[in-house]
């Protein structure tokens, strides 16, 4: 579990029954059904292509399902987009932020877009909470991966949205960058948000969710990081022995619920 302890609601934020899309003969997100509640950090773990980009894009009301239904803030996908749109922030893998335009200008335009009230004051609450104030007139193409990043955040939380969308946020990140995100998005979590991330990161679900969908194009599992590495992985015992003998590797391996066993001068890793 991760290290903060916090409370989370019992309020569905995100809810899907049986969502799927399908692409012309692709079927790109079968059968999903899933919850997530307010001051949850709920992964979403599966490799490249397993259609998590596009669950993202269906539950914020950029894509129509082909089949099943979701909410947002008690909103439903597809009948009530506009009221979806508002409640929900994205980031996407790719910042897509304006170069040429300040970090500034960059959030008030996006701003504008949302009616966000006193546009300048929230810009600053951003882009101080982000530590980007200093830079605010800086065109954001001389931007670090790193603090494009930061700043393509703080763009998916100026409306204040109920529900975010985080997709591989530190993606290409070095480990500095994303210590620094991902310390963010811990942080974010005492708000009441639903934060809904999409990785193929292991560890990075593992230090901040609460719980961890795994899918590939269908649900695999789902459950708190502690307990899915249990069923995922196993438990591993390491057993000190006076002297280890290659016959205890043979005679260990022959049990139908060891998956490898490996000798370390006297240990036994199984």
């Amino acid at each position: 579990m991760p290290e903060t302890a916090h409370r989370i609601s019992h309020t569905p934020l995100i809810q899907a029954e049986g969502l799927s899309k399908r692409f012309n003969h692709v079927l790109a997100v079968d059968n999903l059904s899933l919850e997530v509640q307010a001051g949850e950090i709920f992964g979403f773990l599966g490799p490249n292509g397993a259609g998590k980009t596009t669950t993202i894009r269906m539950l914020s009301a950029l894509i129509a399902p082909t089949e099943g239904r979701a909410w947002i803030a008690g909103h439903e996908v597809g009948r009530e987009s506009d009221q979806v749109r508002r409640k929900v922030g994205v980031l996407t893998e790719s910042p897509g932020l304006y170069d040429r335009l300040s970090a500034a200008q960059n959030l008030s335009f996006y701003a504008q877009l949302y009616r966000v009230p006193d546009v300048e004051a929230r810009v600053e609450r951003y882009l101080r909470l982000l530590g980007l104030w200093d830079r605010r007139n800086d065109p954001a193409g001389t931007f670090s991966r790193g603090m494009r990043q930061k700043l393509a955040i703080a763009r998916a939380l100026l409306h204040e949205p109920q529900v975010l969308f985080l997709d591989e946020p530190t993606s290409g990140l070095d480990p500095e960058a994303a210590r620094m995100v991902r310390s963010f998005i811990a942080d974010l979590r005492h708000a009441g948000r639903a934060i809904f991330l999409c990785t193929h990161n292991l560890d990075e679900a593992d230090r901040l969710c609460d719980r961890i969908a795994v899918i590939n194009t269908r649900l695999l599992a789902l459950d708190a990081p502690a307990a899915l590495r249990q069923r995922l992985f196993g438990r591993t015992v390491v057993f000190h022995l006076r002297i280890a003998h290659p016959s205890h590797l043979a005679l260990l391996e022959g049990f139908p619920f060891v998956r490898s066993v490996r000798q370390v001068e006297n240990k036994l890793v199984v």
